[in-house]
């Protein structure tokens, strides 16, 4: 079940987010960046996006495994626990997700993330050729659902 994130579950949504953000992050930040994205930093951050008027979601099997937020046409903070992958939870949470955009659904990897650039191409994601310098040797890439 996909619910909404309020202040009710935040922390819960934060725990998601810290723990899955380390994982995906860990190979190429350092070690000391890595550690302060604590659950409680998550959360101020998520709690930031919401008041701005993003909208958050938690995905709930058994427990709470997954998150997504949505801004008009954006997604972002998609994670789902790192030992609760590769189970079509992603593609679930992914799907929800894009039927909440008001706009075309947009995303934006990091072009080292060979498993979420898989599954953004096999629901139909297209490179749209827009960039960013996340550092001088790391780039982000926007997608789109066309």
């Amino acid at each position: 079940m996909i619910v909404p994130v309020d202040e009710t579950n935040l922390l819960q949504a934060a725990t998601i987010h810290s723990i899955s953000w380390k994982e995906s992050h860990r190979a190429f930040c350092a070690p000391d960046f890595i550690e302060t994205h604590t659950p409680d930093r998550q959360r101020e951050y998520l709690r930031n996006k919401m008041s701005s008027g993003t909208k958050l979601y938690m995905l709930v099997e058994e427990k709470p495994i997954g998150v997504v937020s949505v801004t008009k046409g954006l997604i972002e903070d998609l994670y789902i626990l790192p030992d609760m992958q590769n189970m079509g939870l992603g593609t679930k949470l992914l799907l929800y997700a894009v039927g909440q955009c008001t706009d075309t659904p947009t995303l934006w990897i990091l072009e080292n993330n060979i498993n979420a650039e898989r599954l953004y191409r096999r629901i139909g994601f297209k490179e749209t050729g827009r960039k960013n310098a996340i550092t001088n040797k790391l780039d982000e890439i926007e997608f789109a659902l066309t």
